[in-house]
């Protein structure tokens, strides 16, 4: 079936071109239609094949003398290990393709067919030979190229992806290979695109050849995917997996990577079952663990970023490419952290404390209390037991009610020290979170962490009130309530016991002492009296001191603060 151009000289080539089927469509009538509509003539190639003397190398190209006037060049890809090796003098059979845009004969190290009648095309067609070309106009569907004689290039077959790379082959050297002869019909089909596809392959074994493990090289970022990057290292790909592209952590190379950067790279593998390559950019650089006991010491405190939040704990980047735990138990020193996330987010700056390096198993342990100082370290002298602290109840337990002193420190009232009054059960019967209340420190346990605190030592009793109305050198009344030894336990009133030396002799409470038994309201008079002031004695007796027995003495010392009285026994 014939094609024909579209008129007023114009062809079309708007619509994008399309594969053909070649073992279908004919193009002699279209190419013969384009050629009476345009006037195109025939012409001869002028490729050859010639051995060239190199003459001068650069940095891309290798110049060659051709015994023409003008110099031929070569790309230092066309050699293998990108011409290193090659000198001034060597010889190469080399293929002329045409001049290029610096005037210069493009040369080819293929070798190429120069057709000059069908004969020699047939030739070149059996054998799938190369041959040189120059495309000499765009039509529908593809391009007509000068092989000698005139030819079709269907656009699929150019090598190109678009209109406007396939506009741009109009008057450049190429060359391709016939796929389709009929000299009958004088229809010849030629490709473009399976010569580029030959090339590429025969240009990747020989740098698949050419790289060796441990090599560092050059390549281009060819695309980039979730984990890693494919770079092409002049013909070849290797893969640069996301985890050697830093020694920090990357998430996604997108993030430092983009397509077409150049990157030197290390090879690091190569598969020659699968021809696969393993590159490293990371390997590159210094490691840093490698000097990380010069940097770091126990104790040190470092900065970082929180890079990631696990259930045990937090991993801090205090450089790129050394990350430090901060264990859930090491967030605070009085909260209990459950979850990481609820108090630190990620990206957040961290002050941090070393509490443990291995740079041989890359582990490096950090605390950020420590950081924060421990509250606990001052609680001796600012919470010093018999001292008066207030604060809001933070907390309610069956054993007991914890009250914050200040921030980070917290005392326990145990529900026997909350009331002298009554029996508390429990201390919500009492108590209330947020409430605040006074309390007397008891004790300091600070290895355990823990204050004791009373609530009922603040509440006046009898035994203030008798504190209040008595001094050091008063004489009192009271009843012996154990004598064991040189001590004795005397009652002063209800509640109310003082400790008394003694050096005389007790003895048994006598069946004579217990038949004469003391009149307890004449006793509580008399007591009453005693508390007031009035201190007539009771008549001293020289006997023995007996449990029950009722006799005066003088007070010795009071401790108001513990609320602690020492008799002396009057004579």
């Amino acid at each position: 079936m014939a094609n024909e151009g579209t008129p007023n000289n114009t062809p079309d080539f708007l619509n994008t071109p399309e594969a053909i089927d070649d073992s279908t469509e004919s193009f002699g009538s279209l190419l013969s239609q384009f050629e009476k509509t345009h006037g195109v003539g025939q012409s001869k190639t002028a490729a050859s094949q010639k051995e060239g003397i190199v003459i001068s190398i650069s940095s891309d190209s290798v110049f060659l003398d051709i015994g023409f006037k003008i110099e031929g060049v070569l790309s230092r890809g066309e050699f293998e290990n990108n011409a290193q090796g090659i000198t001034v003098g060597d010889r190469f059979l080399v293929s002329v393709k045409g001049r290029n845009e610096e005037g210069y004969y493009a040369l080819s190290r293929l070798k190429i067919a120069q057709p000059t009648d069908w004969s020699s095309l047939e030739e070149a067609y059996t054998q799938k030979a190369a041959v040189a070309g120059t495309v000499t106009s765009l039509v529908k569907g593809g391009l007509t190229v000068d092989i000698g004689v005139r030819a079709f290039m269907p656009a699929s077959r150019s090598g190109t992806r678009d209109a406007a790379a396939l506009e741009k082959l109009v008057g450049q050297e190429i060359t391709c290979r016939i796929v389709k002869l009929d000299a009958a019909e004088e229809d010849v089909v030629v490709d473009r695109r399976v010569i580029l596809e030959e090339q590429a392959r025969q240009l990747e074994q020989e740098r698949y050849a050419e790289v060796k493990e441990g090599d560092i090289v050059s390549g281009l970022v060819r695309s980039l995917t979730s984990y890693g990057a494919f770079v092409d290292l002049s013909g070849v790909d290797g893969l640069l997996h996301v985890s050697d592209i830093a020694w920090s952590r990357v998430n996604n190379p997108e993030e430092v990577l983009t397509v077409g950067q150049r990157l030197q790279v290390k090879v690091l593998k190569i598969d020659a079952d699968s021809r696969r390559i393993s590159l490293g950019l990371k390997q590159l650089q210094p490691e840093p663990w490698r000097s990380a006991a010069d940097r770091y010491q126990l104790g040190q405190r470092v900065s970082g970023t929180v890079k990631r939040l696990t259930d045990f704990g937090a991993f801090i980047e205090v450089e790129p490419g050394i990350e430090g735990l901060i264990h859930v138990s090491e967030m605070s020193w009085v909260n209990k952290v459950r979850k990481p996330a609820d108090f630190l987010k990620l990206d957040d700056t961290v002050e941090a404390v070393i509490l443990s390096i291995n740079p041989a198993e890359r582990r490096l342990s950090l605390g950020l209390k420590q950081a924060l100082g421990d509250p606990w370290t001052v609680v001796p002298q600012k919470f010093p037991a018999g001292s008066v602290i207030e604060g809001p109840v933070t907390r309610l337990m069956k054993f007991g009610a914890f009250v914050q002193l200040a921030e980070g420190i917290e005392g326990l009232v145990h529900v026997s020290e909350i009331s002298a009054e009554k029996r508390i059960n429990h201390p919500q019967d009492a108590l209330k979170i947020g409430q605040i209340v006074r309390a007397q420190v008891l004790a300091i346990e600070l290895e355990k962490r823990q204050i004791k605190l009373s609530m009922k030592q603040l509440i006046p009793t009898g035994l203030d009130e008798y504190l209040e109305e008595h001094s050091i050198g008063d004489v009192v009344s009271g009843r012996l309530l154990e004598c064991t030894g040189d001590n004795a336990i005397v009652e002063l009133g209800e509640g109310i016991r003082a400790n008394c030396a003694v050096s005389v002799r007790t003895e048994p409470v006598a069946s004579s002492h217990s038949e004469a038994k003391l009149d307890l309201s004449a006793l509580s008079s008399m007591l009453s009296a005693r508390w007031k002031g009035e201190t007539k004695a009771l008549g001293a007796q020289a006997e023995p001191l007996y449990v029950g027995q009722v006799r005066n003495f003088k007070i010795a010392t009071i401790d108001r603060d513990t609320k602690q009285i020492s008799l002396e026994l009057t004579a």
